[in-house]
């Protein structure tokens, strides 16, 4: 590095440590009914820290206590629009007893910072910031705006993204960094979800007299297993997957009675099981949920007790970004420039808001410090000199997308 360079690398890094710490220390888990347990108050913070910065900034409401921050970097110059993403939420911190250091007080120990959300996703978060900081002061000249998202929910429904989107916040971004734990790796793939509620029916009895009633546990089981082997037949079809590896059909939850307290002398009436259905490059979602439906049909056929439906409640599609995108290559530019390394490509083996963006008609690709094992973790860390080399990498690579000089 030349001295400049090396000035600016500590200067960014004691300012994305600072930010990641000061947002770490504000608890955004949603927990429903809460004043305190949701996102309100570290969206507020990151309002004022951008207001403060001199952007243009917009908080907007998506439910109660949970809003998107929106903060805009405009060169007044025609160009393009980059847009960096990274989610307010984190998830819950469990017993906070299981804990080496409290969960939300972002302690420094060695090298690494930890706290729930140092690494998915606050810490990138505050890379982003720092970054955007970092291009402000130092003067560097750019054409066109970078946008910062900031949305609530992105742990759930990811409700907070969905909004921006309709309100047209994504409309004319050429280029988005999805701000997410990826060990640096440029991720230009990750897998669709489909998360799905199955139900089957039968008539209470007693468990001593089962066959004057109708079990639906039985029913659920016969379900599950044809669905095994549904997934079987889906990687024999598409293989592994280079970036993702296989495609998978995952019971997740097991219910029964639906309503009401279970009893070991009693048939229940209903029972209730979850999917969680990751897809790869290739899979169509409408084909799956015909073959479920299939399976639900031919045990009917069999059986004329059988009565199952089952409902998608969240579809969120694959996606695919070739290397030859403006963004892809800024990223693998500014990547080598800051490490002397080449770029890892890779994929992310979850969803992100990416997916909705992707679906926007946004190219994206999901970058950012931290041990793609770590997330949702006891003990969830952050190394900081890796989130510092982070930060120089979105530094250089907004400064590369939107000046068109991706070598």
């Amino acid at each position: 590095m030349s001295v400049y360079t090396e000035q600016r690398f500590q200067r960014d890094k004691a300012e994305v440590i600072r930010l990641t710490q000061d947002l770490v220390r504000i608890p955004s888990v949603y927990r429903p009914g809460d004043p305190d347990g949701n996102e309100s108050k570290v969206a507020q913070f990151v309002y004022d820290y951008l207001k403060n910065l001199g952007l243009e900034v917009y908080l907007e409401q998506v439910e109660p206590g949970r809003p998107n921050v929106i903060g805009i970097l405009d060169s007044k110059r025609p160009g393009k629009t980059l847009l960096f993403e990274g989610h307010t939420d984190v998830v819950t911190e469990g017993d906070p007893s299981a804990w080496t250091y409290p969960p939300f007080e972002g302690r420094i120990a060695g090298n690494r910072m930890y706290g729930r959300g140092t690494n998915d996703t606050k810490g990138n978060l505050a890379a982003a910031i720092t970054a955007v900081h970092s291009i402000m002061r130092d003067g560097e000249r750019f054409n066109g705006k970078i946008i910062l998202c900031v949305p609530c929910d992105e742990e759930g429904m990811m409700s907070g993204i969905k909004h921006f989107i309709e309100r047209g916040w994504a409309r004319g971004v050429d280029g988005a960094i999805i701000c997410e734990p990826e060990e640096n790796h440029i991720c230009i793939a990750q897998k669709g979800a489909m998360r799905v509620v199955l139900k089957t029916f039968g008539k209470m009895a007693h468990g001593a007299i089962p066959l004057s009633g109708v079990n639906p546990n039985t029913r659920m089981a016969r379900v599950i297993c044809e669905l095994e082997k549904l997934e079987e037949r889906e990687k024999q079809r598409w293989g592994k997957h280079p970036l993702l590896g296989w495609p998978s059909i995952t019971p997740t939850v097991l219910r029964a009675p639906v309503e009401g307290e279970p009893q070991i002398n009693v048939v229940p009436d209903q029972c209730l099981a979850t999917l969680d259905i990751r897809t790869i490059p290739g899979q169509d979602h409408q084909t799956l949920s015909a073959e479920i439906q299939g399976v639900l049909d031919r045990l009917a056929a069999l059986d004329p007790d059988f009565k199952a439906e089952f409902e998608v409640i969240e579809d969120r599609p694959w996606t695919k970004t070739d290397k030859e995108q403006p963004i892809v290559q800024a990223i693998a530019a500014a990547y080598t420039q800051v490490t002397g390394r080449q770029p890892v490509y890779n994929g992310v083996p979850g969803a992100t808001d990416g997916t909705f963006l992707h679906l926007a008609g946004v190219p994206i690709v999901t970058t950012g410090a931290g041990d793609r094992e770590i997330p949702h973790h006891i003990d969830e860390y952050i190394d900081l000199d890796e989130l510092a080399v982070t930060t120089q990498i979105y530094r250089q690579a907004a400064l590369k997308f939107l000046n068109q000089e991706y070598a």
